[in-house]
């Protein structure tokens, strides 16, 4: 069964009840949702949910990927898809079809770790407008060994970094937080 409107809105307001100063980022999202916006659909514009992973070893570091597209260095994820069964499930889909890690992993949460609401340009190859990425994402561990095979038509590299280098300042406190918690 694919994602719902509904499904969307408990993670978000499970999320915001944890985290309630985040309401104002996400005014968009819940605009979005009242409006009856299909937010599943990638082609929705103003604004659409995406799924993102973040992946820690039991190093401590977080795994990134180079996006071939952005030509940076940014966590795993990517676009909802019919076959996914809700957020968590598309993260996970999104990692493991990017990285090729298909054994391993496990959510440290149910709830998403961060929800961040950002800029992506027009892309007129995909006859995409500008249009804003919901990216729920979803923090996991690897639970043994991992395998790394970049899925090579969207990813070109791949590095374990110190969770210091997350840019978004919420996102590395609630990593580390977890990181600190969890050992």
């Amino acid at each position: 069964m694919p994602i719902t409107p509904e499904h969307i809105r408990t993670t978000v307001s499970e999320y915001l009840a944890a985290n309630p100063a985040e309401k104002a980022a996400l005014s968009g999202l819940l605009e979005g949702l009242d409006r009856g916006d299909d937010l599943v659909g990638r082609k929705t514009v103003p604004l659409h949910v995406t799924a993102g992973a973040v992946l820690v070893d039991d190093g401590g570091h977080v795994l990134f990927i180079r996006h071939n597209i952005f030509r940076e260095y940014l966590l795993p994820g990517g676009h909802l898809e019919a076959g996914d069964k809700d957020l968590m499930d598309a993260a996970l889909r999104e990692l493991m079809e990017e990285t090729g890690i298909e054994a391993g992993v496990a959510p440290l949460s149910p709830r998403p770790v961060h929800i961040d609401v950002h800029h992506i340009p027009a892309n007129e190859t995909k006859g995409e407008p500008a249009h804003q990425h919901a990216d729920v994402r979803y923090l996991f561990r690897t639970t043994g060994p991992v395998e790394v095979t970049l899925q090579e038509e969207e990813v070109s590299g791949w590095e374990w970094r110190s969770p210091d280098t997350l840019v978004d300042a919420t996102l590395r406190q609630r990593v580390l937080t977890a990181i600190r918690t969890s050992s």
